[in-house]
């Protein structure tokens, strides 16, 4: 597509570099054995989220 004008398909290098620049942290520490804090499914995820926004004195919206 991009190669006959059809630029919506195509990413521009300075996106595709963006996420590289998020994703590969996780890859480099996945790869030194760290993994992402586990949760069952459906649960509201891992206790570990709650830590991260309380630090800042937020809290979930847990009203329905």
């Amino acid at each position: 597509d991009g190669l006959i004008g059809d630029q919506t398909l195509v990413q521009r290098a300075d996106k595709i570099e963006g996420g590289w620049r998020v994703g590969q942290p996780l890859l480099d520490a996945w790869r030194k054995g760290r993994r992402p804090e586990s949760y069952a499914a459906g649960s509201e995820g891992p206790k570990g989220a709650d830590k991260l926004i309380e630090d800042d004195g937020r809290h979930w919206n847990t009203s329905g």
